[in-house]
């Protein structure tokens, strides 16, 4: 190596990249101007050897091995950078041309990042995940996940073989609203990836993306790249029907389903006669024919689904999500769920999502310890755990975590509001819109749900944790309760009719 490169190598900082423990890859990856010229260096562990490529010119420089983990560079002569690609050859004599992941700026802006650290993101899900995008005319993956208190986070997938020195992640912000991001091109939907985070102990964890939008089939559970802006929506017709329609001169009735038991195949088996995972379920595609044909037949209005977003238990029926931004699975891909919405908007049934915000399982590849501490979950056991779910709580405390899971509040907010203005005219005939009895009956409706809910955890508990009762004959008993409950309340009390 000459004089003049051997002199601009940080070489601690060279250390710290092959042993996966920098969270400012940038600063030495990819291209930057030196006072001696254009000094592009980049880790490749693996390559035998590498070169740069001007893309103006197609002029090529062979990069010299500054350390046997596979860091290369080499000094260009000119003072201004410019576009290139990196001219691979691995020690299995396999050759590639990639575009340096290292060459792209930041993707967060300095207001998205004090938007996230107040809690207030509330489109987070448009920056965190895996999202396929083009950035200065080159087609790829952007990858950006929220990981404070690790030492470094790297993507790793079957594009790399899932070795986290490959592609290290850079950390923005500061504290606990710090997120990592990372471009990385040529990747494409269909890609198995998850995040390899090293806690400050040095410690190596996979887990998977919490804002990913599809996963692989239990029991695999890396998630997966997947495009969600492609779908042709023909449902327009009842949109704008659903616009135009006043819901108090029509009356709501719900059907609500589980879509994993409500019908199901036999299972098939291989050609060795090991059961095939997931084959006896049906594709969203299947079960929105069926459903939407016994459902007008029923004189149903709307199905209601208990949760479909993934989740890794089956006897769960939904109620532990691990991937809130995911439609499971089981039942297909995002465009077959996006499918089964639309045939049922276009048989004139309406839709309605469970979501449950309140906790999450302790699988390790999920939110549990996502960086090695209590991130998403409280750090007090008696605030951060369900003894009798088995469960973890969110720490609602955390702005980030609170800007997780506002969605979720919007929607349990809907939820209540629409249970109550469904209870008030079609249930109970409650006909007077005064301000003073709105709010009277809804501050009684609010307080009713809250207190069945209270009996609601009151009874599991005692049910599973103290009698040792199966947990789905649990709730299945404590659901009839609380309906009676909720029944009793609103017709005695919140939407009595008043003596004239």
């Amino acid at each position: 190596m000459e004089q003049v490169l051997y002199d601009l190598m940080d070489w601690a900082g060279i250390e710290e990249l092959t042993y996966s423990e920098s969270a400012d890859p940038h600063r030495l990856l990819g291209s930057h101007i030196t006072e001696k010229g254009l000094l592009i260096q980049a880790l490749f562990p693996t390559a035998s050897a590498v070169k740069v490529k001007l893309s103006n010119t197609g002029k090529t420089y062979d990069m010299e091995l500054a350390d046997e983990a596979g860091f290369f560079a080499v000094l260009i002569p000119r003072k201004t950078k410019t576009a290139y690609t990196l001219l691979v050859t691995y020690d299995n004599g396999a050759e590639e041309e990639v575009t340096d992941p290292y060459a792209f700026g930041p993707q967060y802006t300095e207001r998205e990042l004090k938007k996230f650290e107040a809690g207030i993101f509330y489109n987070i899900y448009e920056k965190m995940g895996a999202h396929p995008m083009t950035i200065d005319g080159v087609e790829g993956v952007y990858f950006s996940v929220w990981a404070p208190c690790a030492m470094r986070v790297s993507v790793v997938g079957d594009f790399n073989l899932w070795d986290g020195r490959r592609h290290q992640m850079r950390k923005l912000g500061e504290g606990d609203a710090s997120v990592f991001e990372l471009f990385i091109p040529g990747l494409k939907p269909g890609c198995l990836y998850k995040y390899e985070v090293k806690t400050r102990a040095g410690e190596p964890m996979l887990k998977c993306d919490p804002y990913a939008n599809y996963a692989e089939l239990r029991p695999n559970n890396a998630s997966i790249v997947w495009d969600i802006g492609n779908y042709q929506w023909k449902d327009q017709e009842w949109m704008k029907k659903r616009a135009a329609s006043d819901t108090k001169d029509k009356p709501f009735n719900i059907y609500e389903v589980h879509l994993g038991s409500w019908i199901r195949k036999a299972f098939a088996e291989d050609e060795n006669g090991n059961v095939i995972a997931g084959s006896e379920f049906y594709n969203y595609r299947e079960l929105a024919v069926k459903l939407a044909d016994y459902v007008k037949d029923m004189g149903y209005t709307h199905v209601e689904l208990m949760p479909v977003m993934e989740h890794p238990l089956d006897a769960s029926w939904g109620y532990q999500v691990i991937g809130y931004y995911a439609p499971t699975a089981r039942y297909g891909t995002p465009e077959d769920f996006m499918f089964f919405v639309n045939e049922l908007h276009k048989a004139g049934i309406g839709l309605l999502l469970g979501w449950v915000p309140a906790h999450f399982p302790r699988d390790s590849y999920g939110l549990a310890a996502f960086a090695g501490t209590c991130l998403y979950e409280h750090q007090d056991p008696r605030q951060g755990s369900h003894p009798h779910w088995g469960t973890l709580i969110y720490n609602y405390g955390r702005p980030q975590v609170s800007n997780y899971l506002i969605a979720n509040a919007l929607s349990w907010i809907a939820a209540v509001l629409f249970a109550f203005v469904t209870n008030k005219r079609f249930v109970f005939n409650s006909r007077s819109w005064k301000a003073a009895v709105v709010w009277k009956e809804f501050a009684g409706f609010l307080s009713a749900r809250l207190f069945s809910l209270l009996v609601d955890m009151g009874l599991m508990y005692l049910f599973v944790s103290a009698m040792g009762m199966r947990e789905m004959i649990a709730k299945f008993i404590v659901q009839i309760v609380i309906v009676i409950i909720n029944y009793v309340f609103s017709k005695l009390f919140i939407f009595r009719k008043q003596k004239k």
